[in-house]
């Protein structure tokens, strides 16, 4: 695999009360939490892309713009399928698109970098001092 546009990913979660926005505290309610929902959105984006990349990389989330525009009760299923629309160097932008049984929920445009694993990881623990 190429790391190309046009690079498509699909991930689904259950709705369960783990991930409800009353459960992550992003509101009161037993409906799927927007932090979920951006979760879900992420972890689609870089797993369509991850065996496209050089042994040791990675890719980090740098931006996201994203709604949500429906709830999603608990019981039901959140799918995302995402497709990569840009590359620019080491930039990767995302078109996603998020549904459940009932139709749309939300939607948006995610960017990642590819990093290398070590370097970043280096780069986290030398901010401890």
């Amino acid at each position: 695999m190429k790391l190309e546009t046009g690079i498509c990913g699909e991930q689904s979660v259950s709705v369960t009360q783990q991930n409800t926005a009353k459960t992550m505290g992003s509101g009161t309610l037993d409906v799927f939490a927007t932090p979920a929902l951006v979760a879900l959105a992420e972890k689609t984006c870089w797993m369509s892309v991850a065996p496209a990349l050089e042994e040791g990389s990675g890719t980090v989330g740098t931006k996201l713009e994203l709604e949500h525009t429906a709830p999603t009760p608990v019981g039901m299923t959140v799918t995302c399928r995402s497709q990569l629309v840009a590359v620019e160097g080491r930039k990767l932008t995302f078109k996603v698109e998020l549904q459940d049984e009932k139709g749309a929920v939300g939607g948006g445009i995610h960017e990642r970098f590819v990093i290398n694993d070590a370097k970043f990881a280096a780069k986290a623990e030398a901010k401890k001092g």
